[in-house]
C-alpha cells in the first residue's frame, strides 16, 4: 500500500511582532521560503509553532494568512487538536472550509492517565462531528509533552473505524522501535518522524517522511535525504545531508529548543524579530544567544 501522506514537512515556527501578536507577513514569507528550500508542505500551528499559546482566533488568522499569501491549501497541515472537543471540531471545520484537508491532531491532553477507550472516544467524537470525507488526519504522538501516549492498539482501532480519515501519525517521542512497530503493524499508514536524526533510518524502514523543527533551517538537506535514500550511487551525499541535519538539531537542543530554533531562523535570515517567543516560553538570554550565534556560524 502506498502512503496517503508522504514527504518532508516543516514544523514551522511562528514569528511574533513587538506587541507579541503573530507576525503574519513574516510567517507567510517563512512558509514560502520553506517550500522553496524543499519542503513538500508546512505543518503550521504545532509544538514548534507555539500553537497552544495562541487563541482560536489567532490560529484561524494564521492559517487564513498563509492561504491569502498564496500558499496552496494542499501544502498546509495545521494543528487542530486542543483540549476541548468542540474547539477541535471548530478548528478542523475551519481548515476544511478553506480547502485545507490535512490536519495534525493532538489528543485532548489536559487529563493524564486517560485510557485508550477514552482517547478513542475523543478522536471518534471529533471525526463524527466533523463528518467530512475530505478530511485526512495525522495523529500526533508526543507523550513527553502531552502526557498521553497513543498506543499501537489505539492507532489500529482508529484506522479500522476511520480508514479513509486516519491516515498517518507524527511520531515525536523519538522512539525508533515504536516507529518500526507502527510501520510493521499498519502497512500504508504514514509514519512521519518528529525527530530529524530518525528520518534516514525511518525511510529505510518503510516510513513516509518527517514533520520536524530543524526543517525551519535545513529543509534542503532533509529533502536530499528523502529524495535519494534508496539511491546507492548517492549514499555519501545522503549521509552528509543527514549529518548536517543532525548538527543543526544538536545545536538547537543544546538550549531550550523552540527559542533556539527561532533564534537560529533569525540568524539565518538576518531578522532578529525571530528571537521573540510568547510566554511561558522566553527568548534566549543575551549570553546564550551570543554563544548560539558563535556556534551557528560554524555549522556546515
Amino acid at each position: 500500500m502506498s502512503h496517503r501522506i508522504t514527504g518532508v514537512f516543516s514544523a514551522a515556527a511562528t514569528p511574533l511582532t513587538a506587541d507579541n501578536t503573530p507576525d503574519l507577513g513574516l510567517f507567510t514569507d517563512h512558509c514560502r521560503r520553506l517550500l522553496d528550500e524543499g519542503c513538500h508542505g508546512v505543518a503550521l500551528l504545532g509544538t514548534t509553532g507555539e500553537a497552544n499559546s495562541f487563541s482560536g482566533a489567532e490560529r484561524r488568522a494564521i492559517l487564513e494568512a498563509a492561504l491569502k499569501a498564496g500558499i496552496p491549501a494542499d501544502k498546509l497541515l495545521p494543528g487542530t487538536g486542543v483540549v476541548a472537543i468542540p474547539e477541535t471540531v471548530e478548528l478542523t471545520r475551519h481548515a476544511l472550509s478553506l480547502g485545507v484537508t490535512k490536519v495534525v491532531m493532538l489528543p485532548p491532553f489536559y487529563y493524564k492517565g486517560v485510557s485508550d477507550d477514552g482517547l478513542f472516544a475523543a478522536y471518534s467524537q471529533v471525526l463524527e462531528k466533523v463528518a467530512d470525507t475530505r478530511l485526512q488526519v495525522i495523529l500526533y504522538h508526543i507523550p513527553q509533552v502531552s502526557g498521553l501516549p497513543l498506543s499501537i492498539p489505539l492507532i489500529g482501532r482508529l484506522i479500522a473505524a476511520f480508514p479513509e480519515t486516519v491516515v498517518g501519525i507524527k511520531e515525536s517521542a523519538g522512539d525508533f522501535n515504536n516507529m518500526q512497530a507502527i510501520v510493521a503493524a499498519y502497512p500504508g499508514f504514514s509514519v512521519l518522524a518528529g525527530a530529524d536524526p530518525l528520518l534516514l533510518p525511518l525511510l529505510k524502514a518503510g516510513g513516509a517522511g518527517c514533520i520536524t523543527a530543524t526543517s525551519n533551517l535545513v529543509a534542503d538537506s532533509l529533502r536530499t535525504v528523502y529524495d535519494h535514500v534508496h539511491d546507492e550511487a548517492r549514499a555519501s551525499e545522503v549521509e552528509t545531508a543527514q549529518a548536517r541535519i543532525n548538527a543543526y538539531r544538536t545545536l538547537s537542543n543544546s538550549y531550550v529548543q523552540i527559542p533556539a530554533i527561532k533564534a537560529m531562523v533569525g540568524l539565518k535570515t538576518g531578522n532578529p524579530a525571530w528571537k521573540r517567543t510568547r510566554a511561558p516560553l522566553m527568548p534566549l538570554s543575551d549570553a546564550d544567544y551570543a554563544a548560539l550565534a558563535e556556534s551557528f556560524a560554524k555549522l556546515p
